[in-house]
């Protein structure tokens, strides 16, 4: 079945048709935490922030960049000798 995952917020009842809508914490809060993160170490992901995309794309390349980062799976090009 395919659902849409919310919290308790009032609003969702008007939005979402009720048949669709599962209310549970449990189902949203790896999304949030995930939200959390990207509004931590990414100010263009903040809230009423004046840093922001302008570009679809440079938010991509920046959500990438901090999962590659935060994974260990990013590798830059030192001048070691």
């Amino acid at each position: 079945m395919n659902y849409i995952a919310g919290d308790y917020w009032k609003p969702y009842e008007s939005i979402i048709p009720k048949e669709k809508h599962m209310q549970s914490k449990k189902e949203t809060f790896t999304v949030e935490g995930y939200n959390s993160l990207f509004r931590h170490f990414l100010a263009r992901m903040g809230r009423k922030s004046k840093c922001y995309s302008k570009k679809m794309e440079m938010l991509a390349i920046s959500i990438l960049l901090l999962m590659h980062y935060r994974n260990g799976t990013l590798y830059l090009i030192s001048n070691t000798k």
